[in-house]
């Protein structure tokens, strides 16, 4: 995509402080006290990291889902301990990120008694970035993967209609001298927060990324949002892996498939009703060298051989550049939030 210029009409905010404008909104707009929190920390974290397309510009997005009664900003998750190694939660139409924090100490005990253990949740709307979810688990000593289907809009490969979502992939792993090593990727060409702010900047995207209302391929965003689809990455690799994650989010789960949910009754939703998995493991019950140590000793090679920047690397540079030059938002963003907030 075309680089475009960052207006200077920005101003900064500290991230405990964005944390506290947008917990506000969500309030404001209908949800408990501890819904609000564990969304605001995923959407201030997102901007603080620099991942734009799953920051603040997801919140017009949650207000309008909240005010079309798809998702219950009051739901209350049930934690349901089902095996010694397996996790249930029913996020009872809720948001799958306080699903998440319900179940996570019982997680986490499991992985260290059994040395892994599985997370399934479903009845979740999930609408943020991914790695939140998983980084913790990496600065705990643990290795945690995630799976999570969306709505559908990815064309599988050699098919001629639109049938799974983004459907990403999130893993994150500790290393003995540095941050974790984190990565999370939609299944997809293009992730569909980037075909949206690509259409709201009006850029037009990389070739293969999608294709418009009658099929054919196309780089202009909003064609792919007007009744468009966009493609899987890596031809039938990308749709044999977004298969996968709707096999494992939503069939292995309980949740719906990508293209199993109607939301036509509610005008203004936005967030997918699908399901979760996490599996967890725990690195100290495996034998040999410390496994934050050989996973440092890969990235040494990885940097051996030339490779400058790590998965993650930018994440961690932003976040470090926010905490001392704080969060920029564009003036009228700021505004916006603001004004939602009620502030």
């Amino acid at each position: 995509m075309t680089a475009t210029p960052v207006s200077s009409n920005t101003e900064p905010l500290d991230f405990d402080s964005l944390v506290v404008l947008l917990e506000q909104v969500f309030l404001r707009h209908g949800t408990s006290a501890d819904v609000a929190r564990t969304l605001a920390l995923n959407c201030a974290g997102a901007e603080r990291d620099g991942a734009h397309s799953h920051g603040v510009f997801r919140i017009p997005g949650y207000v309008s889902t909240l005010k079309s009664g798809w998702v219950n900003g009051q739901a209350v998750p049930v934690v349901e301990d089902v095996a010694s190694g397996f996790v249930r939660v029913d996020a009872a139409n809720g948001f799958a990120q306080p699903a998440l924090a319900a179940a996570r100490p019982l997680l986490i005990e499991k992985a260290r008694s059994a040395g892994i253990a599985v997370l399934a949740i479903r009845n979740s709307h999930h609408f943020a970035a991914l790695w939140p979810d998983v980084e913790p688990f990496a600065y705990e000593g643990l290795v945690a993967l995630s799976v999570v289907n969306s709505m559908t809009c990815v064309v599988p490969h050699g098919a001629d209609r639109p049938l799974f979502g983004t459907n990403p992939i999130a893993f994150a792993a500790p290393r003995a001298d540095g941050e974790p090593i984190v990565f999370d990727l939609a299944t997809s060409a293009i992730a569909h927060g980037d075909v949206q702010i690509a259409a709201r900047k009006g850029e037009r995207l990389a070739p293969g990324m999608g294709v418009d209302s009658l099929g054919q391929p196309t780089q202009d965003p909003k064609a792919i949002l007007e009744g468009g689809a966009l493609l899987p990455f890596g031809g039938h690799k990308g749709s044999a892996l977004s298969m996968m994650v709707e096999l494992l989010a939503a069939a292995l789960t309980g949740g719906n498939f990508s293209f199993e949910f109607d939301w036509s009754n509610h005008p203004g939703a936005k967030t997918p009703w699908t399901g979760q998995l996490l599996i967890v493991i725990d690195p100290s019950k495996a034998a040999g060298q410390s496994f934050a140590e050989r996973s440092q000793e890969l990235v040494r090679q990885m940097h051996g051989v030339g490779l400058k920047r790590l998965p993650g690397d930018r994440r961690h540079h932003q976040r470090a550049k926010s905490a001392v030059e704080g969060i920029r938002l564009e003036a009228d963003v700021l505004a916006s939030l603001r004004e939602l907030a009620a502030l």
